[in-house]
């Protein structure tokens, strides 16, 4: 059992607040120590989590094979600068082209960083083959990218994230996005032009809502970026490394996108952001083709990072955790479905794999806050939407006991 500190929550929290920025909306509970599917906090309690440190904890808490990758990695080198080449880099960027995308990768730090890579990835194509209209050879660079979509906090992926709360305030924005309705490819085919670069889209929609397409929209977004000589960027920051069911969540429509981003539970919770391209795109960020450093990261693919990526990649691998996902997630779903049939609470149950959307007709914080003080961690999006993402490790049993909490709050409602 976790036993107390010493020190009382109300304590930390106070010296918390004096030195930290309050960026975020916290919890009033310190927590000390993770295991598999649980958290526990300097009180002793324990809770149930079924979303994974926001989908990070993509094996759960301190999974032993990513523990001892990361030890074993930090006794014989950390980061030697990335003038050298390191093994752990080249094991993670081997994984993901075997596991489907068959393309080079750079290594950074976040979702939002290798986002901004893909995004100056794209204008470097849009200047090397500029629109037939574009006297200056300035080169194209808009991006069609969709509303409620989420790509990062940064200046450079604050504007292609669909959502105003996001880049409000810090107007005047970098110009070239242009925002259509998810799930909607006639409306990206209307805002062709010929300064568009790009098309940038989640497979599914994560901060949305967990917002699955119709099974013609990506094969769609595909045939117009190739008919248009577009680059089709995903965002596989949520979906990737086996969250939905697959590898990455663009292989459930059976196409292939120039550009694709990781993070999250890629680094098995370590920071760990990826953007990979296929083919002669890579080109544009190679320094001796390009005459000099076109893009970097100081501390971007440092060996403990990779270490701990290619730790979570080798035991998805291994454990069959894909299969896994697929069956969980399905048997959630049905369960929760069942469960609500005739439920005036519940608009739609969502999702693929081990990520699922639970659309109530009324605000889901409450009932997330009631979940955390029964011991069940989930979270809440746009406002209505009960978003869970559990680790892929997750059992049938620990399922069960989280959706009886959550099922029984809901029918409260």
């Amino acid at each position: 059992m976790n036993k107390p500190h010493a020190e009382t929550s109300d304590q930390i929290i106070q010296r918390h607040d004096a030195y930290l920025i309050n960026c975020y909306p916290r919890y009033r509970a310190t927590m000390v120590r993770g295991e598999g599917c649980y958290l526990y906090d300097n009180q002793g309690a324990h809770y149930l989590d079924l979303f994974a440190g926001f989908g990070a904890g993509l094996l759960g808490h301190c999974h032993p094979d990513v523990v001892t990758a990361i030890t074993t990695q930090a006794q014989t080198l950390l980061h030697p600068g990335n003038l050298f080449h390191t093994e752990p880099q080249t094991l993670v960027a081997e994984a993901i082209a075997r596991h489907g995308f068959a393309g080079r990768s750079f290594f950074c730090h976040s979702g939002a960083d290798a986002n901004e890579a893909a995004l100056k990835l794209a204008r470097l194509y849009g200047k090397a083959k500029p629109g037939s209209q574009d006297p200056a050879n300035g080169g194209r660079f808009k991006v069609i990218c969709t509303y409620q979509s989420f790509h990062g906090r940064t200046f450079g992926t604050m504007p292609a994230t669909g959502q105003s709360t996001v880049a409000r305030r810090f107007e005047p924005h970098l110009p070239g996005f242009v925002h259509v309705p998810y799930n909607d490819a006639e409306a990206v085919a209307a805002c062709i032009d010929d300064q568009t670069v790009a098309v940038m889209a989640e497979p599914l929609q994560g901060e949305g809502g967990v917002i699955v397409p119709d099974d013609a929209y990506l094969p769609a977004l595909r045939s117009l970026c190739d008919r248009h000589d577009l680059l089709l960027i995903c965002d596989e920051v949520w979906t990737g490394c086996g969250r939905t069911g697959q590898w990455f969540g663009h292989q459930h429509w059976n196409i292939e996108p120039d550009i694709m981003t990781l993070a999250k539970g890629v680094g098995g919770g370590l920071p760990v952001g990826v953007m990979c391209a296929r083919g002669k795109l890579a080109d544009y960020f190679d320094c001796a083709l390009q005459d000099g450093v076109v893009h970097a990261s100081t501390l971007g693919g440092n060996c403990a990072s990779m270490a701990a990526s290619a730790a979570v990649l080798a035991v998805i691998e291994r454990d069959g955790l894909i299969d896994h996902a697929r069956k969980m997630g399905q048997y959630a779903r049905d369960r929760l479905a069942k469960a609500f049939l005739d439920c005036k609470n519940i608009k739609s149950i969502r999702g693929l794999g081990l990520f699922i959307g639970i659309e109530l007709n009324q605000p889901a914080k409450p009932v997330v806050e009631q979940c955390m003080a029964a011991g069940i961690l989930v979270n809440a999006a746009q406002q209505s939407i009960i978003r869970l993402a559990p680790p892929l490790v997750v059992n049938q049993n620990q399922l069960d006991v989280g959706l009886d909490v959550l099922e029984a709050l809901i029918r409260k409602l």
